[in-house]
C-alpha cells in the first residue's frame, strides 16, 4: 500500500512541479525578479499575504510591487520616511497599513546591514537540526525585535511557540531552499537543507493528507505539521516537502 501511495504521489509531483504551476500561484510574484533580494522580499511578503483566493493574493502582491516602483530592494534600501505615505491605503483582509509600515521598517533596517534574508533564519539553525522549527522561532523573535513593533502585526508572522502550523513561512522557505531544476522553487539558499523543511499545511493539504492516511492528529497545529512531514520522509528523507506539489495539487483540483 505504501509503495502504491508513493508511486501515486510521485506521479502527481511530476504533474504539478513544473513551470505551468507558477502562473496561478503566489510564487509567480517573486518569479518576476532575478535579483536575490527582490525575490526574497516579494517571496516573503506574498507568502505572508497568502490567505484567501490565490488570484486576490497575487493582485495584492502586485500592488505592493507597484507601490515600490517595480524595484522592491532598491525601494526598501533607499526610500525615505515620506515615501511610506503611499502605503497608507494598502490593505489585504486583516493586513492593515500599520502592518505594512512595520514590514517596510524591518526590511530597511535589515537590508542595510545584511545581504540576504537567509541569515535571519539560518543563524538560528544548526546544520544537524532535524527540522527548521528553531529557525522559525528565532526569525519571529528577530522580526519583532524593533522597540516599536506593533503587537497586532505579530499575528501575520507565525511561530511554533504559539503552536501555529506556520504554513506561510514553511511555504516561503520551500520556495527559497528547494532546488531540483524544475523551474518552480528557487533553491537560492544553501545554509538550510531541503531535508530540514516542513510541509506548508493549509486546508487543501490537510484534507488530502487525512484522506490518504498521512495525517491522523485531530488538530491542525504545529504537531500536525511535524507528523505529516515525518510521514512524507518515509518516501523521501532528503526532500519530503516535494510532495507539497502532489497534496496541494490534489486538494485544489479536488481529485
Amino acid at each position: 500500500m505504501q509503495k502504491d501511495l508513493k508511486t501515486y504521489l510521485e506521479e502527481l509531483v511530476q504533474q504539478y512541479n513544473r513551470p505551468l504551476f507558477i502562473e496561478e500561484d503566489p510564487i509567480s510574484i517573486p518569479h518576476q525578479f532575478s535579483r536575490l533580494q527582490d525575490i526574497e522580499i516579494m517571496g516573503f511578503w506574498s507568502s505572508m499575504l497568502a490567505w484567501g483566493q490565490r488570484k486576490t493574493i497575487i493582485n495584492k502582491s502586485q500592488e505592493l510591487i507597484d507601490l515600490m516602483d517595480g524595484a522592491p530592494y532598491a525601494f526598501i534600501t533607499q526610500h525615505e520616511e515620506k515615501d511610506r505615505e503611499r502605503f497608507l491605503g494598502f490593505k489585504h483582509r486583516t493586513f492593515q497599513p500599520v502592518d505594512t509600515l512595520y514590514f517596510l521598517e524591518f526590511f530597511q533596517q535589515y537590508y542595510r546591514q545584511h545581504d540576504s534574508l537567509q541569515q535571519a533564519f539560518s543563524r538560528h539553525l544548526s546544520p544537524d537540526a532535524p527540522h527548521i522549527g528553531p529557525a522559525l522561532r528565532g526569525f519571529h523573535e528577530d522580526f519583532f525585535s524593533l522597540p516599536f513593533a506593533p503587537q497586532r502585526t505579530r499575528k501575520h508572522v507565525a511561530t511554533p511557540a504559539r503552536k501555529s502550523t506556520c504554513k506561510r513561512l514553511n511555504m516561503f522557505l520551500r520556495w527559497m531552499v528547494r532546488r531540483d531544476g524544475r523551474g518552480v522553487d528557487f533553491g537560492l539558499w544553501e545554509d538550510i537543507r531541503p531535508a530540514q523543511l516542513l510541509m506548508p499545511l493549509d486546508v487543501h493539504v490537510e484534507r488530502v493528507a487525512r484522506r490518504l492516511g498521512l495525517l491522523t492528529r485531530k488538530q491542525a497545529d504545529w504537531q500536525a505539521v511535524l507528523e505529516l512531514t515525518e510521514s512524507l520522509r518515509r518516501f523521501d528523507a532528503e526532500d519530503p516537502v516535494r510532495y507539497d506539489f502532489a497534496l496541494f495539487g490534489m486538494g485544489v483540483l479536488e481529485r
